[in-house]
C-alpha cells in the first residue's frame, strides 16, 4: 500500500500489516535468481564470442582473406599499404583468367621455399592447423597480374606492346604512368599448369621476366595461387573493385582452349564473388605479405 500522504491530511492506516515479528524470514530466492541470471548471460556471451571467432577463422581459411600491399610493384592499381580482399574459392567455379590479379606463394618457383616440416609430430600438426586457418605461414606471398595462361606465347615488344599469342595488349588502362610495357625484350611459352605474371609498375616489378632461370622459366605454378584480389577495402579513398581490364576481353585471346574454359566459367565466378565479398566483412585478421621487391 502507498505510504505517501496528501498535503495536510493523514493517510489512513492499512487494515492489516504483515507480521514483522521474529517469525518473519527474509526472501533469499531473489539474490540467487539474479546470480543465476548473470551466469546464464555470461555463458551466452562466451558462446557468441567463440562462435564468431570460429566463423571468422573458417571464412579466412576457406573463403576470403585480407592482404596488405607491401611494395610499389602494382602501382597505380594497388598502392603501398592498401588492403585487398582475396577470393579463395572463385577458382573452384572458373579457371584463372588473363587480367586477374592473383596472390600466390613463391613455393616451387620464385622462392624462397618454405622450410621442411618439423620432425616433431606434435609441432607439425600444430603448424598444419595454424597454416590451414591462415594464422601462420613460412611461405613468401606475391601479388601480380596474370598475363599468360598455360600454352600461351607471351612476348615483348611488337610495336611497343606485349603480345599474347600474337595479340597485342593495350595496357594503358592499368600500366603505371610513363612505364613502357617492358624495358627489355622477352619471349616465352607458358608451361602446362603455370601462369605468366607481371606487375603493373613494370619498372619496379620483379616478375616473370626476371625469373626465367627459376623452375617454370619465370612462370608460377597454378596450384600455388591462393586466390583472386577483387576489392580494395582500405583506405576508404581507394575503395573500389578490381575488374579484368578490357584489353583481355579481346575475342582473339579466347580462341584457344584456355580462353574457352575461362568464358564458360565466367557466370559462375561472377555469382560467387559477391557471396565471398559479403563474408569478407568477417575476415578481420590480416596476413601481411612479406616485404620484398615484387
Amino acid at each position: 500500500m502507498d505510504d505517501q500522504q496528501d498535503p495536510g491530511t493523514l493517510a489512513p492506516a492499512p487494515a492489516s500489516e504483515p507480521d514483522a515479528g521474529p517469525e518473519a524470514e527474509p526472501d533469499n530466492d531473489a539474490p540467487a535468481a539474479k546470480k543465476k541470471k548473470k551466469k546464464s548471460f555470461a555463458r551466452e556471451l562466451l558462446t557468441i564470442v567463440i562462435a564468431a571467432a570460429i566463423l571468422t577463422l573458417l571464412v579466412k581459411a576457406f573463403i576470403i582473406q585480407v592482404y596488405r600491399i607491401p611494395s610499389a610493384s602494382m602501382e597505380n592499381t594497388l598502392e603501398v599499404g592498401d588492403r585487398v580482399l582475396v577470393n579463395k574459392v572463385v577458382y573452384h567455379f572458373r579457371g584463372i583468367a588473363r587480367g586477374d590479379i592473383v596472390v600466390f606463394s613463391g613455393q616451387d618457383s620464385w622462392g624462397p621455399d618454405a622450410p621442411p616440416p618439423s620432425s616433431n609430430p606434435v609441432v607439425r600438426v600444430f603448424d598444419d592447423v595454424l597454416s590451414g586457418l591462415g594464422l601462420h605461414s613460412d611461405q613468401t606471398y606475391y601479388i601480380k597480374r596474370v598475363i599468360g595462361l598455360p600454352g600461351d606465347h607471351v612476348a615483348c615488344c611488337t610495336d611497343g606492346k606485349v603480345t599474347v599469342n600474337g595479340v597485342p595488349l593495350t595496357e594503358n588502362q592499368y600500366l603505371f604512368g610513363g612505364n613502357p610495357p617492358s624495358t627489355f625484350k622477352f619471349s616465352a611459352v607458358v608451361p602446362s599448369g603455370h601462369l605468366w605474371v607481371m606487375g603493373d609498375h613494370r619498372s619496379d616489378s620483379d616478375d616473370s621476366r626476371y625469373h626465367t632461370g627459376d623452375p617454370g622459366g619465370g612462370a608460377i605454378p597454378e596450384n600455388q595461387v591462393v586466390g583472386r584480389a577483387f576489392l580494395i577495402i582500405w583506405p576508404p579513398s581507394q575503395l573500389r573493385d578490381l575488374p579484368i581490364p578490357t584489353t583481355f576481353q579481346q575475342a582473339a585471346l579466347h580462341a584457344g582452349t584456355a580462353g574457352a574454359a575461362v568464358l564458360e566459367g565466367g557466370q559462375a565466378a561472377l555469382a560467387a564473388a559477391p557471396v565471398a565479398g559479403a563474408a569478407g566483412v568477417l575476415a578481420a585478421p590480416v596476413l601481411l605479405l612479406r616485404r620484398r621487391r615484387h
